[in-house]
């Protein structure tokens, strides 16, 4: 599996994605039951509110190798922040809708913490 990430660029003061790289290391998270090796083929924010640069970034991703596209869990659990994006859904129905046939993706990298 080659993944490449996108984040909320709201979150990057506060997250380095330690616990999204934790996951794919440990197979935790979304990772679980996974067997075969990941690779990280790119890490990059979302573009900024409304998104509009995610389906861009994720075809470049694609671009470099990934075969599978993940939104760090920024986006859809609110992690670090308390703050799901409110443009996930439409950002997601973007990039699937761009994506090329057998490109998988995935929703988030690890549950939210339970104080959040």
């Amino acid at each position: 599996m080659k993944v490449g990430i996108i984040r909320c660029m709201q979150t990057e003061d506060f997250c380095p994605g330690t616990t999204d790289f934790k996951m794919i290391r440990e197979r935790k998270g979304v990772f679980e039951g996974i067997t075969e090796d990941i690779d990280i083929v790119g890490f990059c924010n979302c573009g900024g509110c409304p998104a509009k640069k995610s389906v861009l970034r994720a075809r470049e991703l694609v671009r470099r190798g990934a075969d599978t596209i993940v939104f760090a869990s920024c986006i859809q659990k609110g992690t670090p922040l308390g703050y799901p994006c409110p443009f996930a859904k439409k950002m997601k129905t973007l990039i699937e809708r761009d994506l090329p046939e057998g490109i998988r993706f995935l929703d988030y990298t690890h549950e939210a913490p339970p104080e959040m």
